[in-house]
């Protein structure tokens, strides 16, 4: 258990407290690196909106929550993953089953959220619609938040990849894109932004 908790983290599982600095910095470098990359992904696709960025200063702002969202429900339903294909309570006989729980999961409570944070975001704005564009988001992102949580280890296992390892960072990496994609693509049609 404390070397899957540690894998997760993106941490070697032989590091100890004992270890020197060089030692840590080294074994945490690689996936640091991975992350690097694919956070420049996600950040290419705000690159691909700046122009509506520009416009409406209140997408900028709310673009992160929406990632955020769907990272933080995407961590959640992995943790249960990892250590369920770890425990072998998850296999090809229940796989359907629990990806679609898991994506019910990311509906019901994108559907709870995209609530809550349409509220905020035209409490805080004063915009109409931005309610129902943050909320569409939401929606989307926690539900692609719960499958990628669920299948990217399960396709890890199934290359022979340690789930606990690799599926952080491509979670994350699925979250932010689908975020900030679904949120900046829905806002340019419902607001006719160019």
């Amino acid at each position: 258990a404390e070397e899957d908790l540690k894998a997760l983290g993106g941490v070697t599982r032989h590091e100890q407290l004992s270890d020197n600095v060089w030692t840590i910095a080294k074994g945490r470098f690689n996936w640091l690196l991975v992350n690097l990359a694919t956070a420049f992904l996600a950040s290419s696709v705000l690159g691909l909106f700046e122009g509506q960025l520009e416009k409406m200063v209140a997408l900028a702002v709310l673009a992160p929550i929406v990632a955020s969202q769907g990272g933080n429900a995407a961590t959640q339903t992995m943790t249960v993953a990892v250590r369920a294909l770890a425990t072998r309570e998850l296999g090809s006989s229940n796989a359907f089953r629990v990806v679609l729980r898991e994506s019910l999961v990311g509906l019901v409570n994108g559907l709870a959220f995209a609530i809550i944070t349409g509220v905020a975001a035209v409490a805080w704005f004063k915009i109409p619609g931005l309610g129902i564009v943050i909320g569409l988001a939401i929606i989307c992102n926690l539900v692609a938040g719960a499958l990628g949580g669920i299948l990217i280890p399960m396709v890890l296992e199934r290359v022979r990849a340690d789930p606990a390892v690799a599926s952080g960072t491509f979670v994350t990496t699925i979250t932010d894109v689908v975020g900030f994609f679904s949120f900046l693509g829905i806002a340019t049609l419902w607001f006719g932004l160019k």
